[in-house]
């Protein structure tokens, strides 16, 4: 930009200069349709080349230098978000990973759950089948107890009442009327017997 300024001032001195030597070679007289004044004419051009100079140093210079930074400022700007979006992204990308290992986990739990339960339904009915086949087991040994103990008891009842039957026999003669007389009197009596039904 300053060599734009340096050239465009370079090329509006050489047509002044160029006015200023035909105005010369013309003996001071007009020029085509204007007059030209040498003095006035160089007088302009030194002010130009001098304001040239102050705006170069005090008003180009940091206007060169604030879009400097102002180019500088955007560009960093750029490449911070170009920063912070890839690292959104990741962020991102590490979420989306994050919450697929969660649903994955929660799927084993659930499927650890699941088989854990049917571990227990399976452990607690064949916990409940040992138990009534132990129940069922006892029942059958408490049976045939009661049963042998009832024929034990039959067995001694029977033995007592033909004890009883023999005692009789032993002490008179009996009719064959008070020999049946007599069978049916035990039977009544075995069947009166506590503990024993009609």
């Amino acid at each position: 930009m300053r060599r734009w300024h340096w050239q465009t001032g370079i090329g509006i001195a050489a047509v002044w200069a160029g006015e200023a030597k035909a105005f010369a070679a013309s003996g001071g007289g007009p020029v085509g349709a204007m007059q030209v004044d040498i003095w006035h004419a160089v007088f302009t051009i030194i002010v130009f080349v001098g304001l040239l100079i102050v705006l170069t140093v005090f008003a180009f210079k940091p206007i060169l230098q604030g879009l400097q930074k102002r180019e500088d400022f955007i560009r960093g700007s750029l490449e911070q978000a170009r920063r912070e979006r890839e690292q959104a992204e990741l962020r991102r990308q590490e979420y989306e990973q994050k919450i697929a290992d969660a649903w994955e986990q929660a799927r084993m739990i659930v499927h650890g759950a699941q088989e854990q339960a049917a571990a227990a339904r399976l452990r607690i009915e064949e916990e409940a089948h040992d138990q009534a086949a132990e129940l069922i087991e006892r029942a059958r040994r408490e049976i045939d107890q009661a049963r042998d103990a009832a024929v034990q008891r039959m067995y001694d009842e029977a033995i007592e009442l033909a004890s009883r039957l023999a005692q009789s026999a032993l002490k008179r003669q009996m009719t064959p009327e008070e020999h049946q007389r007599l069978v049916l009197d035990s039977l009544r009596e075995l069947g009166q017997q506590p503990g024993r039904g009609g």
